[in-house]
């Protein structure tokens, strides 16, 4: 599964604004799947960050580098290597880790090459996914918006699911933000009612 999958269909970012107020200023970041650039743009733009991203597409490439990001083609899949231990902050993977196959070792190294991971992902036990399960249909919404013969998505996974994951891996959840699809902080039964979730997370330490 390449980087070409990611930012999806989506064109307006929700989850921009959460993201941005975890990086510190001055930060150092690398975007997985950046798609055109604009969250690495952005993040320059109010935190003055630096940093790569990478992505597959060669349109998307383009547009980064149109947008001034300094960006590296290559296939997610394929690993990290050529980046060492700690060399970034803060690692993202923005509305993509439902569409990677090796989601174990993509999370492991983005762990090893920063300091922090931060991700988001559609959430699948959002009552209106769930509804439609129970209709017999394959969900179809704002942030899950392929129909079941097109979308580039392979796992299906809730924030329930995401936290089990993190416990079982010896990652720490620093921070998480679900927001509706109004784009409102979720508090109350966040895998119920909310719609996408954010996640800071890091190694727990020995």
């Amino acid at each position: 599964m390449s980087s070409s999958v990611t930012r999806g269909k989506r064109t307006s970012r929700r989850d921009f604004d959460t993201i941005t107020g975890w990086i510190g200023h001055g930060a150092h970041v690398l975007d997985l799947g950046c798609g055109d650039g604009s969250l690495l743009r952005h993040l320059g733009q109010v935190r003055y960050a630096t940093g790569y991203g990478i992505e597959l597409d060669d349109h998307k490439v383009l547009a980064s580098l149109k947008n001034g990001i300094n960006v590296l083609q290559a296939d997610l899949e394929a690993g990290l290597s050529g980046f060492e231990n700690d060399s970034f902050d803060y690692v993202i993977l923005s509305l993509t880790l439902q569409a990677v196959r090796h989601t174990e070792r993509i999370v492991g190294e983005m762990l090893r090459v920063g300091r922090e991971a931060i991700v988001t992902f559609p959430n699948f036990g959002y009552w209106r996914h769930r509804l439609q399960v129970m209709m017999g249909r394959v969900p179809v919404s704002r942030e899950l918006p392929y129909q079941w013969y097109d979308t580039p998505n392979i796992h299906v996974l809730t924030i329930d699911d995401f936290e089990i994951f993190c416990a079982g891996h010896g990652m720490r959840v620093r921070e998480r933000v679900v927001l509706n699809e109004a784009g409102d902080e979720i508090r109350i039964l966040p895998n119920l009612l909310g719609a996408l979730a954010v996640y800071r997370f890091d190694k727990w330490s020995a």
